[in-house]
């Protein structure tokens, strides 16, 4: 089979388009033939050697890798114990994270059926592979943890705030992979919610429901919000202290990339700040699959590239200014 694979850290070009086995399957998998694969931060975090990890934390990486950890496509094979899933069978996940195993990037892949679900019927592939990842970061942040373990990076269990209506939600980054989806998460519960982009997204982030939208090159979006309830922050850094003034005391900072926040500060404002670390969790996403049926969420799709390309697909990622996702289309 063909595989997107690299052998050694590097910037996009280190990805190759090879031939490799296709992989066997063990106890607890099925056997998906990919027809589309979805692109993460994690993805080029691991092609880029785990730069973003403090050197003494960095795993050790076995090249050749292959990477990827979100999917679609239809059931090859099961294993004799692996009970829900049966040959033809259209499914969709995210595999085996955290961690930097799931291989996803290739036209065969081995998956572990408690990482899988049915794909929605209203969604083709190209849209399921761009959903896992993103979307079960929103969900675990605003809806259902799913897990009692504690995230690496405070060592405490993350609690979501029950969004009910009424409450006032911000979405910084709102156009991108987590953010179009706590958008509608947080629709779909009642809130009211500000949408903070550039003004490229605006349209379509009211389409999926934003009732307010700040362009942040031309606002600041301290000056012109307070009271809010609940902040997601999809793009974290230096600059994420100023959405602690948009909250009011006793709200909550979620924020989904590294930043940082001074225990005094927050504490003294009333605020709660909470991160988690997204889990492979298939029974959520089958649980999830049902509002796409509903037509209460739906996948933006940034642009698609054959898995062929996907140094290309990732010299996308890196200009940034993402609406959606991007994808990989493998088989058809």
């Amino acid at each position: 089979m063909k595989a997107i694979q690299f052998h050694e850290a590097g910037g996009p070009e280190v990805l190759w388009y090879e031939e490799v086995p296709v992989p066997g399957i063990g106890p607890g998998e099925v056997l998906v033939r990919v027809h589309a694969a979805g692109i993460n931060p994690p993805d080029w975090y691991l092609r880029e050697g785990m730069k973003v990890i403090p050197a003494e934390m960095r795993p050790v990486l076995e090249f050749p890798l292959i990477p990827g950890t979100d999917m679609s496509g239809v059931v090859e094979a099961v294993a004799p114990d692996v009970s829900g899933f049966a040959v033809g069978d259209e499914v969709f996940g995210m595999l085996r994270f955290p961690g930097f195993d799931g291989r996803t990037y290739a036209e065969y892949v081995a998956a572990p059926a408690s990482d899988l679900a049915l794909k929605p019927a209203g969604i083709g592939f190209v849209e399921a592979a761009g959903a896992p990842m993103a979307l079960l970061t929103a969900w675990q942040y605003l809806v259902d943890l799913g897990h009692d373990v504690p995230s690496p990076f405070t060592g405490r269990v993350h609690r979501p705030v029950p969004i009910t209506p009424g409450m006032t939600v911000l979405v910084n980054g709102a156009a991108g992979g987590v953010g179009h989806f706590a958008v509608q998460l947080a629709k779909w519960k009642g809130a009211r919610v500000i949408a903070v982009a550039s003004g490229r997204h605006e349209q379509f982030l009211r389409k999926l429901g934003a009732d307010e939208f700040i362009d942040y090159t031309t606002t600041w979006a301290a000056d012109v919000v307070s009271g809010v309830d609940l902040v997601i922050d999809t793009v974290g850094g230096p600059d994420s202290l100023r959405f602690l003034t948009v909250l009011k005391r006793g709200g909550t900072m979620l924020p989904v990339f590294f930043a940082q926040y001074d225990p005094e500060e927050t504490a003294r404002l009333g605020i709660t700040v909470s991160i988690i670390q997204v889990r492979s969790n298939g029974p959520q996403l089958g649980e999830i699959g049902r509002l796409f049926d509903e037509g209460k969420l739906q996948v933006g799709v940034d642009s698609a590239y054959p898995l062929s390309e996907a140094a290309s697909a990732h010299a996308r990622a890196a200009r940034g200014h993402i609406q959606g996702k991007i994808v990989l289309t493998v088989s058809s």
